[in-house]
């Protein structure tokens, strides 16, 4: 059965949709069929980011409400076979989300597939705390800034007390650490939490940290997810939490301030 995985935070623009476009195809790449789903009911962006916008016809609420089968619904991914994406509706509000009928979507996905993502809106509003409830693991996405992680402790506290494996007292959500917009040079200066402070503070274990980089932005904007972009060290960070959430013991690259080679700074490059 597939394992669930939620993306979620506490705070919003963090990077959640990207992180789980990015992850999502990462996962498939390494051979797992993958689906995707958009929690956001009412401000859908997934498809954006996934370039199927154009694509959609039946979304996650009309699968709910049985006016469409999943199959209608779901929209394979033009550059992975493995890869699927379930939109949300941009014209409900997230009262439409039904435990029940949650529930019933995620079962069906669980026989098909080997992992289902669910990008969850941040806070702790309906579709959050739903996207959170049925996950057997999290990917807690922060930035290196205290109002975030803040509230990222405050996600913690709901995946730790009220979720579906809290309250049926099974092992514990697994937890992992997702650092954004990591600006090392900025961290030197003190204008933003280093990884330390962050993991000291959140005390999960560290899956990724995520540079800040034009890249991820301009992949949003095309609908490419930036993992794809082989020039990007956003792309190859998220390629290596992807292989470290299944199971290889990777290094943490770009933490550091990059140092400018001898003929760079001579030549201004």
């Amino acid at each position: 059965m597939a394992k669930v995985i939620v993306i979620t935070s506490g705070k919003g623009g963090v990077g959640k949709t990207t992180t789980s476009a990015s992850f999502s195809v990462g996962l498939a790449q390494q051979g797992h069929r993958t689906a995707v789903i958009d929690f956001d009911v009412g401000l859908r962006n997934l498809d954006l980011v996934m370039g199927c916008e154009r694509r959609v016809v039946f979304d996650f609420v009309n699968i709910i409400h049985g006016e469409a089968q999943l199959h209608q619904a779901l929209i394979r991914d033009k550059r992975n076979p493995n890869l699927y994406v379930l939109p949300a509706s941009q014209t409900r509000d997230k009262n439409a989300l039904s435990m029940e009928g949650v529930e019933r979507v995620l079962e069906e996905l669980q026989d098909e597939f080997d992992y289902v993502v669910c990008d969850s809106p941040a806070g702790i509003e309906h579709g959050a705390v739903m996207a959170m409830y049925f996950a057997d693991e999290a990917i807690v996405v922060t930035n290196p800034e205290v109002s975030s992680v803040r509230d990222s402790d405050r996600i913690l506290g709901i995946l730790a007390s009220k979720s579906r494996r809290a309250e049926l007292k099974l092992e514990p959500v697994r937890e992992h650490l997702l650092l954004t917009r990591y600006n090392p040079r900025r961290v030197e200066n003190g204008e933003m939490l280093g990884v330390e402070d962050v993991k000291e503070i959140l005390a999960i274990p560290l899956l990724g940290v995520i540079p800040e980089s034009q890249a991820v932005l301009q992949a949003s904007n095309t609908g490419v997810p930036v993992i794809l972009d082989e020039k990007s060290d956003a792309g190859h960070a998220y390629e290596d939490a992807v292989n470290r959430f299944l199971g290889e013991d990777l290094p943490h690259r770009f933490l550091e301030v990059q140092k400018k080679r001898f003929l760079g700074r001579l030549f201004g490059g």
